[in-house]
Order: structure tokens, then C-alpha cells, then sequence
């Protein structure tokens, strides 16, 4: 499990990624998919009428499967992250905030990239797209990523409010070949935006891309709403808006209706074929590599 450091203490993002990646490839050998799962890239499974010779059998004789070496043309894949840089992404004020979060995940991804000559690009939005890099495997443009997120790690809070179908349109809109897209966001307009957001996950499928959203949460407060039986001051980070209460008193009513709000996001996804992942940071990162190699074996 990988803790991620404070925000003031995180001084080479490309470090932090890098071990990340490698100690969860170290896992993957331990796991039951030994020697799959390293060279991920450079292998598939086995279907009939393959041709023999490009069987990998030094890896079937380790778990007695069948995979058969890829060529480069046949791994190369387009990834595009895009990360939610909104007011509500700096919550929590203390600790890790789901930005930071993101940031680390979205550097990882980029190693990983790196490793399996996938095509690495950021893009930025809040109430609309601010940022999209283009879409390359060279080593200097992974450095290049590597600074963008640094840059975004350590920006202040601009009290930006969310518009997610915005900039998810104008993201299809600039993308013209048929790509991996991963979304970092906490969704915060998702519920009074439902039919917008919807709109925009179909103008993503209608282009042919793929797409892993990531809903960046605070497990413990936001899902189970988890505080002391006492007054608390609660502050909207993207409209100001103040509520004192005592979180006992509506506790039930605020449980069963973020259920409710998380259900008609997974329902809009579902619909458009959309991995919907919720990604509670008190989980460790990993989990977000391990389910983007899941998502690049579908496609494969």
C-alpha cells in the first residue's frame, strides 16, 4: 500500500510515480498472472488460429497459459487524463485533498504509459477545458506530463466551480482518434447536472473512445459521513456557502441521498458503457493502476 506524503512534503512527482509503478509491478509478480502481467504490453491471449510460433512458452510454463507476443503497432494505445482542478478538488483543507490525490495517480498512469509505449496526455477543466497536450510516447514529452501535473500539484485554490459536461464536450471535440480517455473528478455537478453530464459521456462513446471515470471521494466524510457528535460549520469550496449543524441530525437523510446521487451517476455510465470507478482515497493508488490494466486488456 503506497501512503501518499503531504502536499508540502511532495518535491519529485516523477520519483513518487516511479516507485509507485515499480513496486506494484514487484506485486504482479507475486501474483497468479506471473509473467503476463510484466510485459503486459507485449502480450495477449492466445485465440485460436494464432500462429504458434509467436506463442510466448517461457511464460506458459509458469502458469500454464497461452499468451502470444505483440507487436508494436498492436500495443501502442492513446490515454488521455483528465483531471478535475476545481475548488471542491482541494477538499480536504488538511492532509491529502483529493488534487493531490489525483495528481499522484495520474503520474503513475504516465509511468505506466511510459513502460508500455502507450501515448500519455493530460487535459485540465473546471468550468470548462483549460489545458490539452498532445498525445505522445517519446521520453521528453513524458517529462514534459511530469511537469504539467507538478505545476497543477502545487497551484492554490482559484474557488473555480465544476462544469464537467462542458469541458467532457469540448474534450471530444478535440480528440479525433479513437482513444483511452480517464477522468479524475469528485463529480460535484453531477446530481443538478445529471442530463448534461449524460449528454457529455455520450458525445465521448459516440467518437469511439473509451472511457474510465474516476470518482475521487473522501471515503470516511463523504460517503459515510463520518464526524463527531457535535456543531460543525460546513463551507461549499466552490460556492461559499456556509451550513451550521450538527452532522448526527442529518446523517440518515444526507446517507440516502448521496446512495441516490451515486446510483444516477452509475446508471448515466452504464448506459454508455462507461467504467465508473470509485476512487476512495483512503485506498491505496494502486488500485487505480490496476484497474486501468484491466480496462486496457478489454480493449486489446
Amino acid at each position: 500500500m503506497t501512503i501518499i506524503p503531504q502536499q508540502s512534503t511532495i518535491e519529485n512527482l516523477e520519483l513518487i510515480a516511479r516507485q509507485v509503478v515499480e513496486g506494484f509491478i514487484i506485486g504482479l509478480h507475486k501474483s497468479p498472472f506471473h509473467g503476463f502481467s510484466v510485459e503486459f504490453a507485449e502480450h495477449r491471449l492466445y485465440n485460436q488460429g494464432d500462429n504458434l510460433k509467436y506463442v510466448d512458452w517461457k511464460v506458459y510454463g509458469r502458469n500454464d497459459k497461452m499468451f502470444v507476443k505483440k507487436f508494436e503497432e498492436e500495443t501502442n494505445l492513446r490515454c488521455y487524463i483528465a483531471l478535475d482542478t476545481s475548488a471542491s478538488m482541494f477538499f480536504p483543507e488538511t492532509g491529502t485533498t483529493k488534487l493531490q490525490y489525483s495528481c499522484v495517480a495520474a503520474a503513475c498512469l504516465l509511468h505506466l504509459f511510459k513502460k508500455q509505449l502507450d501515448a500519455g496526455a493530460l487535459a485540465f477543466f473546471d468550468e470548462g477545458l483549460n489545458e490539452l497536450t498532445n498525445a505522445k510516447s517519446s521520453s521528453r514529452h513524458f517529462r514534459t506530463l511530469m511537469t504539467e501535473l507538478e505545476k497543477v500539484l502545487h497551484q492554490k485554490n482559484q474557488g473555480k466551480k465544476t462544469d464537467t459536461a462542458a469541458a467532457l464536450h469540448q474534450l471530444a471535440d478535440r480528440i479525433h482518434q479513437r482513444s483511452l480517455v480517464i477522468i479524475f473528478s469528485d463529480m460535484p455537478d453531477a446530481s443538478e447536472n445529471g442530463e448534461a453530464l449524460l449528454s457529455a459521456l455520450q458525445h465521448l462513446r459516440y467518437n469511439k473512445h473509451e472511457v474510465i471515470l474516476f470518482h475521487v471521494v473522501d471515503g470516511k466524510k463523504e460517503l459515510e459521513f463520518d464526524f463527531e457528535n457535535r456543531p460543525y460549520e460546513f463551507v461549499d469550496m466552490e460556492t461559499n456557502e456556509v451550513l451550521k449543524i450538527n452532522p448526527t441530525d442529518i446523517k440518515e437523510a444526507y446517507i440516502s441521498k448521496m446512495t441516490a446521487y451515486r446510483k444516477r451517476l452509475e446508471n448515466h455510465c452504464q448506459q454508455n458503457r462507461i467504467d465508473l470507478i470509485t476512487c476512495d482515497m483512503g485506498e491505496p493508488v494502486e488500485q487505480v493502476l490496476n484497474r486501468y490494466l484491466l480496462k486496457r486488456n478489454k480493449m486489446m
